[in-house]
């Protein structure tokens, strides 16, 4: 169970209960309105009426519900990156589903999550705030409360959080940094493929920062891509409409060259506020070992880079 505590200030007085949790912790209208409706907010160790105005002195504590997810248990490796009362940042393995779809009910993180929550005595809902597909490796966002992941989903909706991935990609880009602002879109309901699309027909405005880190004369290069918009598949179509489709991305046309059996896509950064504290938080992961060893295969293609 969450408990969330602040002394009121001076310049917090005369602040409605809502205002002033909104103030402090950011909470969303959806939250507030359950903590009200459940009794969960105290002032001096009292439960806190709605019609109270809190003073310059008085403690307030907000307990947040407790949830709880009910998948079945998995032996999926969760390989923490940082972890506390609100949040659990884990760096995921390629060629594992995030959350149980039709296709893959089980023996996705999901799984993994509450075979680890009973090893290490933890309980929590299972709340992805990104989402990265099957064989996309990297940073991964659980949060541990409803708090949590909104709050960290507003800082993406505001463009607020940093997210840096690598890819391998066929072809060797010109420039050493340019930025694709396209809009992305469906074009069939019935299909999962994106593809650039006028904003008019449904595409949906789309940046992708892309920086070449190092060109191979086998015909590839490393790309260092920064997403400012999180669009489903954004750097996938991005790069194909380039023409420099990721190695491995059967599905934009990326055929594998022989030597990485996935898209050669890892999300190797994140950064963003934390939804209690505030605090910066930067977080890294290195790239898999599947990833270096088909940067080795390269070299060895063509040892010369350009």
């Amino acid at each position: 169970m969450r408990e969330l505590k602040f002394i009121v200030e001076k310049d917090d007085e005369g602040l409605g209960l809502r205002k002033l949790l909104k103030k402090r912790f950011g909470f969303s209208s959806r939250l507030l309105t359950k903590l009200s409706a459940r009794k969960r907010v105290f002032l001096n160790g009292a439960t806190l009426q709605g019609h109270m105005k809190p003073k310059s002195g008085d403690v307030i504590v907000a307990v947040l519900p407790e949830e709880k997810s009910f998948f079945p248990e998995a032996d999926i490796p969760i390989n923490v990156v940082y972890e506390d009362q609100d949040l659990l940042v884990i760096d995921k393995q390629p060629k594992v589903t995030v959350h149980p779809t039709r296709l893959h009910q089980d023996k996705t993180i999901a799984n993994g999550l509450m075979r680890y929550m009973r090893v290490n005595k933890r309980s929590f809902k299972i709340r992805f705030v990104n989402r990265l597909d099957m064989d996309t490796s990297g940073l991964l966002i659980v949060g541990k409360n409803s708090n949590a992941q909104d709050n960290i989903v507003n800082q993406m909706q505001n463009h607020r959080v940093q997210k840096v991935y690598m890819a391998l990609v066929h072809g060797i880009p010109e420039r050493d940094g340019f930025t694709i602002n396209l809009p992305i879109g469906r074009p069939d309901p019935e299909s999962p493929v994106r593809s650039v699309l006028d904003e008019a027909c449904g595409g949906k405005p789309s940046t992708t920062h892309v920086e070449v880190i190092e060109r191979f004369s086998a015909g590839y290069a490393l790309v260092k891509l920064r997403l400012e918009t999180g669009r489903t598949h954004q750097i996938r179509v991005h790069l194909t409409h380039l023409g420099h489709p990721i190695c491995g991305d059967a599905l934009y046309g990326g055929e594998s060259p022989g030597f990485i059996d996935r898209q050669a896509l890892h999300a190797c950064e994140l950064s963003f506020l934390h939804p209690v504290t505030g605090e910066r938080l930067n977080l890294t992961s290195p790239l898999p070992e599947d990833f270096l060893k088909a940067m080795d295969a390269v070299r060895l293609i063509g040892p010369d880079k350009l």
